[in-house]
């Protein structure tokens, strides 16, 4: 039985001791055949923060005309996961008849639960023509009582998100609440996930949200207590420390965080649970084809040898 091995993460030099970023992860990239991904979690140095287990960033990646993003049906459990993009276009198809597409500014939130299938492709109408695709992906570890939930797909379009605006930024709930503007996005833990754009010299105060915290650096520089920044990098905050980031260019940065789980997790390929032997049925069910189809697809990805990396 290979267990998945957290990757060691390149670290950045100690902070200071009255630096309020407790680590700096910077994400291992992999080129999948021309598209590139960084893996922020899990590492090696922190295998969460709050519910967040994994976070993946897409791109940014120049697509030619004919090319396209195609990843066949797959299985999950114990997980939700929270796809958002900044530029580009996906589609996504599950187990449950969903059919949505997902364009910059909205949210999907699928919820595992006891198992669910879903594929993800670049959609027709774009693969006729050069473009872009950039945005997140992040796996949130399930409760324990909520493990074997039902399977559920919500959609949430850019309208429905509030946003809470200062001097040179922006601030996009996507889950959670921020100031009292709470996210649609339904959860089962406390759960905070939000987009900040901040202009060239603006600066944000962050004080205060979950028990853990985390800042992930998708454009730009930021300048917090005197240190600097650069794009692709986790930053783990410490608990509670109030903070201030200024922005060096325009910048986009996601918060995420929560309360700590309820347990340690395990994870191998697609599949988060708090018990190893519920990860072995999960193996056992998508091999022998017991996990339902997604409506229209005639092809999913096997059962791997190992969980990858």
């Amino acid at each position: 039985m290979s267990w998945y091995e957290c990757p060691q993460a390149e670290t950045e030099p100690a902070q200071a001791p009255t630096d309020p970023v407790e680590l700096v992860l910077v994400p291992r990239t992999r080129d999948l055949g021309g598209f590139e991904v960084r893996r922020a979690l899990p590492s090696g140095r922190r295998r969460m923060v709050g519910p967040f287990v994994f976070l993946d960033q897409m791109g940014p990646s120049p697509l030619r005309a004919g090319q396209g993003l195609d990843v066949r049906p797959h299985p999950h459990i114990g997980l939700a996961t929270l796809t958002y993009l900044f530029r580009g276009e996906i589609l996504h198809r599950d187990s449950l008849g969903s059919v949505q597409p997902i364009r910059p500014g909205e949210v999907n939130w699928m919820t595992a639960g006891r198992g669910i299938v879903h594929s993800e492709r670049t959609p027709a109408e774009l693969r006729g023509r050069d473009h872009e695709l950039f945005g997140l992906q992040a796996w949130v570890a399930l409760p324990v009582a909520a493990e074997e939930t039902a399977p559920a797909f919500e959609h949430h379009a850019a309208a429905a998100l509030p946003c809470v605006e200062g001097d040179g930024w922006t601030l996009r709930v996507i889950v959670g609440e921020w100031q009292g503007r709470r996210s649609p996005v339904s959860t089962f833990s406390e759960t905070l996930y939000a987009d900040l754009e901040l202009a060239a010299g603006a600066r944000f105060p962050l004080a205060g949200g979950p028990a853990e915290r985390a800042l992930y650096l998708a454009e730009g520089i930021l300048q917090i207590a005197g240190r600097r920044h650069e794009a692709g990098r986790l930053l783990v905050l410490h608990p509670g420390d109030a903070l201030d980031l200024r922005a060096d260019q325009p910048s986009r940065v996601i918060l995420l965080g929560g309360e700590p789980m309820d347990g340690p997790r395990f994870i191998w390929w697609n599949f988060v649970s708090s018990r190893r032997e519920r990860i072995e049925q999960a193996k056992a069910d998508w091999r022998a084809g017991h996990f339902p189809p997604v409506p229209g697809e005639h092809e999913a990805i096997p059962l791997p040898d190992t969980p990858g990396p």
